[in-house]
């Protein structure tokens, strides 16, 4: 992103001297101290050639501040980001570029980005003497293990004369925003949906085809088959109509991640919801690469993206822009303060979604209850369940008492659901097989499913 050169405040511009006069190093105020020192001795002593040292000693860092001053407009400047959305732990370049844009060459420049702390320290360069006309290139790397968007900017640029007598400080106007998304793990190809491809005949049609009149037809273009005429529509309409073919239907997938507070204990990278969170992303890329339509859910009943068909991701062209808005989203995504699980629930309900693939945290019995409904809407369902005081729990600690994820297991299981439950360091892509073995030993006679 282009920078213009930077803008004078409006308390610059009614007292540019007095913001001079601010920017004077302590070299620049000794000078002018004993400038003004000498002036006063010299008109004190009756000195003559002492006034004329005391005043060429007051008038240099004065002279230095009102050029520099006025010079401070003739450089411009520019940040590019590689890439600008990053996984949490990968590295990103940022990198500046200066123009000198007037006709005469800069003194010495000092350049300083701000950047968030968890990014790194604030990258610091000095560049020497700029041409006219002339550019310098520099760049820096940033790293995160939390995820989030953090601002990059504004770029500041300190000013100094050749005899180091003022340094003036002025920042640019813009910024950038770098994407730190959550960890992708690849998953392997195995069978948890009962669609053949991410392309399928599917229960739903794009198009209606339980009759003739609800064929829905277009005009005749050149080089359609005659065998595609619609007679009847023809004879309606006035004008040549023909069938348009049937499109193929996307297998669905619904990605579910649990967000309540209080069903997740910890917090950092290594905690159980950014597990979740992690997990939520690696299945959503897995899907969208194996060409299902896809939706991330949560608790609040929010989708994303929110709009096309049914809220689900849908033409093949469209995958990389949703999976960058899902991205985006989880990028940033935070614990709700949600106590229940029923507004997904509503929004589960509404008609078949496919494949759904669910992240929970604590559940009680209550909750439980609920997410074994989610079951039945759905043509093949997987939960992994965090049991979050194991995650935080120290191992000197020694085991637990017999917590209750065994029940909630038990009864996700017997709802339908092929659930396993995630310990602490856990792979996603090692429970990923996992899921297909007990899908698998479950439903060996219930037919052939295909690969996800």
């Amino acid at each position: 992103m282009t920078q213009g050169a930077p803008a004078p405040t409006p308390e610059e511009d009614k007292g540019g001297l007095r913001t001079a006069l601010a920017g004077l190093t302590t070299r620049g105020r000794s000078f002018l101290a004993a400038g003004i020192a000498a002036a006063i001795c010299a008109y004190v002593l009756g000195q003559s050639d002492l006034l004329r040292v005391g005043l060429l000693l007051a008038v240099l860092p004065l002279v230095c501040a009102t050029v520099l001053y006025r010079t401070r407009y003739r450089v411009a400047g520019s940040r590019r980001l590689s890439p600008g959305r990053v996984p949490a732990g990968s590295e990103a370049r940022v990198h500046l570029r200066m123009d000198n844009v007037s006709r005469l060459p800069t003194g010495l420049l000092m350049l300083q980005d701000r950047v968030p702390y968890v990014l790194g320290p604030r990258p610091r360069f000095v560049l020497d003497r700029v041409e006219a006309g002339g550019r310098r290139e520099v760049s820096y790397r940033v790293r995160s293990d939390l995820r989030g968007r953090y601002p990059l900017g504004p770029l500041q640029l300190r000013l100094t004369d050749p005899f180091g007598m003022c340094e003036l400080t002025r920042s640019f106007s813009t910024y950038d925003t770098l994407t730190v998304i959550p960890r992708v793990e690849p998953l392997p190809p195995v069978r948890l949906s009962g669609e053949a491809k991410g392309y399928g005949d599917g229960r739903q049609r794009a198009l209606a085809l339980a009759g003739e009149d609800d064929v829905i037809p277009r005009g005749y273009r050149h080089g359609d088959d005659l065998r595609r005429v619609h007679w009847r529509l023809t004879a309606r309409y006035g004008e040549l109509m023909v069938r348009r073919e049937e499109q193929p239907q996307r297998s669905r997938c619904t990605v579910f991640l649990d967000t309540r507070g209080l069903a997740f204990q910890g917090a950092g990278p290594d905690s159980a919801f950014e597990w979740a969170v992690s997990g939520a992303a690696s299945t959503l890329v897995h899907m969208l690469e194996r060409g299902f339509s896809v939706r991330l859910l949560t608790d609040t009943g929010s989708s994303v993206p929110a709009e096309g068909a049914d809220g689900f991701a849908g033409a093949s062209q469209e995958s990389a822009d949703a999976a960058g808005l899902m991205m985006d989203t989880l990028a940033v995504i935070d614990h709700s303060d949600g106590t229940g699980l029923s507004h997904a629930y509503d929004v589960l309900r509404g008609g078949n979604e496919g494949l759904l693939v669910a992240f929970f945290g604590d559940l009680d019995e209550e909750q439980a209850t609920v997410v074994a409904k989610m079951r039945q809407r759905s043509g093949g369902a997987v939960a992994f369940l965090l049991d979050s005081e194991s995650w935080v729990r120290e191992a000197a600690d020694g085991p637990g008492p017999l917590d209750k994820s065994e029940e909630r297991l038990r009864m996700l299981r017997e709802a339908g659901w092929t659930a396993l439950k995630v310990p602490r360091g856990a792979g996603l892509a090692d429970l990923w097989r996992q899921a297909d073995r007990q899908r698998t030993g479950i439903g060996a006679g219930s037919g052939t499913e295909g690969r996800s």
